[in-house]
């Protein structure tokens, strides 16, 4: 079985500039490892793209860290084109995706 290709929303630049400012604001000494964790776990979905639990929205939701240190990463696999689309990011004490996304 061939890896799922993984492509991006425009949306995420804005996701992840938004967490990157709220751990810019709270003087978090290790920012970047954060960022870097999250992408690295979006990299594992190119092995087991059914990993995320189902969402509400009948997408699926990839559980980053945990506590102040979680997030959560909403998208959408098609298995016919083995494709992973992530649409959003956010953390998860956040109370939700932007509206465009549900």
């Amino acid at each position: 079985m061939s890896l799922a290709l993984i492509e991006f929303s425009e949306r995420i630049a804005d996701d992840i500039d938004r967490i990157a400012m709220h751990l810019a604001e709270h003087q978090v000494a290790d920012a970047s490892d954060r960022i870097a964790a999250i992408y690295h776990a979006i990299d594992t979905l190119e092995y087991n793209p059914l990993i995320g639990r189902r969402a509400e929205s009948g997408d699926r939701e990839l559980i980053v860290g945990r506590d102040v240190r979680g997030y959560m990463v909403l998208y959408r696999y098609y298995p016919n084109k083995n494709t992973v689309y992530v649409l959003g990011i956010r953390a998860q004490r956040e109370a939700g995706y932007a509206e465009d996304l549900l």
